[in-house]
């Protein structure tokens, strides 16, 4: 008795140092009609006819840093034609689940909580025919199998309680093709580069904790005929076929290449370690914690720093691992978010609300000033020079850009966030086909 008091006790605790986010809120069919549509994807529940030009879709995107849930609200204005999105309700609460891999009760509570908005937001009328998903990335990738399932279990326990329309796939580890492929989909769609007739599509680079994925719609043959076969996916959608390349590689993500960097991925014995780098403040001495393990790391005392030595550090990271597509070195159009964002804000890139244009050398001249000359940004994020040189070396060494490229980062696009969460809604209505 006494244990399972203190289990409750531990998971209230927990539960109360989560940090909550709230987000921004942002038909001719006839009934018949949307039911032949999506009579496979919804299940038929008597409903006034004026409705059925609206529905709704839940979706829980399980990152390695935290949880977020979005409920669409789309219109379906006509029966082969593209659903019109709006309205997204958004929240988010951290830390990510792979952070409760001990205590997995935890994950469900979570789950449960968020669950609330949709609650909110959905008309209790259709809560029924309203899919609810929840797909987790990186984060549960990179945890043992046993773990991550047992996370899972408490999720779809969650689902299986809630009022909502649980599809038999309704939750489950995505890879990270398909994660490459719908975030595409997102920022075409968001854009109106999805439309007849509309602009040429842009890609994507989205640079997460655990993964970063590069998508985009090849111009040139050699660039499709060149890459791994498994690099380049086609689908059906809205009357198209597109043939994508697009990859996601897994322990690039940010988070993850800090330890690559310092050596501590998969590392042991981690309570008598101390991690040290050349890209950390020479003074610092903290931990960092990432995946529900924590790391103690320094700064290094003796020998060279600042940029230079940083960027050879974080070269190691990326040399090898990462594969270059032939045009890249070309002009391309490119939208790139998550931590790309996330650190040009810190770095004073641009805006945290309007987001901006940003060419890759704006990042390199970044990096050097936080490196070689450490300011008030240094000291807000101790991993700021580590961060910054490697996003140059992803972009750069990587995947190679040239520095003259721009690329325009964004966390919204029309009020709604750029995360492959849209997509994935989408391609559960649509069901196109990826093979």
């Amino acid at each position: 008795m006494k244990m399972m008091m203190m289990k409750k006790m531990m998971m209230m605790k927990m539960m109360m140092m989560m940090m909550l986010i709230q987000g921004s809120s942002s038909s001719s069919s006839a009934a018949a009609e949307f039911s032949v549509r999506f009579g496979n994807a919804l299940p038929s529940l008597s409903r006034p006819a004026n409705a059925s030009q609206i529905f709704y879709s839940i979706m829980f995107d399980a990152g390695s840093t935290g949880t977020r849930i979005h409920v669409y609200t789309f219109i379906q204005r006509e029966p082969e034609g593209l659903p019109v999105l709006d309205n997204e309700m958004f929240q988010a609460m951290k830390p990510g689940l792979s952070a409760y891999a001990d205590v997995p009760e935890i994950a469900g509570l979570t789950v449960a909580q968020l669950l609330r908005v949709a609650k909110r937001t959905v008309p209790a009328l259709e809560w029924k025919r309203t899919p609810v998903m929840f797909r987790a990335t990186a984060g549960l990738r990179l945890m043992p199998a046993q773990k991550a399932h047992a996370l899972l279990e408490q999720v779809q326990a969650v689902f299986d309680e809630s009022p909502f329309y649980v599809p038999a796939d309704s939750v489950s580890i995505m890879n990270g093709t398909s994660e490459g492929i719908l975030a595409w989909i997102t920022v075409n769609f968001l854009t109106g580069r999805l439309e007849r007739g509309a602009q040429k599509t842009v890609g994507i680079l989205d640079l997460g904790g655990g993964s970063t994925q590069i998508t985009f719609l090849p111009r040139s043959k050699k660039t499709v005929e060149s890459a791994p076969t498994d690099y380049i996916t086609r689908f059906h959608m809205f009357n198209s076929t597109y043939e994508l390349y697009t990859h996601s590689y897994l322990g690039n993500g940010i988070k993850a290449a800090r330890l690559l960097a310092l050596g501590a991925l998969r590392s042991d014995g981690l309570e008598k370690k101390v991690f040290r780098s050349s890209c950390l403040p020479k003074k610092h001495s903290g931990h960092f914690s990432f995946g529900g393990l924590t790391y103690h790391v320094s700064g290094v005392t003796h020998g060279v720093r600042g940029f230079r030595t940083c960027y050879q550090e974080m070269l190691k990271v990326v040399k090898g691992f990462i594969k270059q597509p032939l045009e890249l070195k070309d002009s391309a159009s490119f939208y790139a978010f998550s931590y790309y964002f996330d650190h040009a804000v810190e770095a004073g890139l641009i805006d945290d609300t309007r987001g901006g244009a940003v060419k890759i050398r704006d990042f390199r001249k970044r990096a050097k000033e936080v490196c070689n000359r450490p300011s008030k940004r240094s000291q807000l994020n101790e991993f700021l020079c580590m961060d910054l040189t490697y996003i140059i070396c992803l972009l750069k060494d990587g995947f190679g850009f040239k520095e003259s490229t721009v690329l325009q980062l964004t966390k919204k696009v029309r009020n709604v966030e750029t995360s492959w969460a849209l997509g994935a809604a989408i391609n559960h209505f649509q069901k196109f086909r990826i093979h």
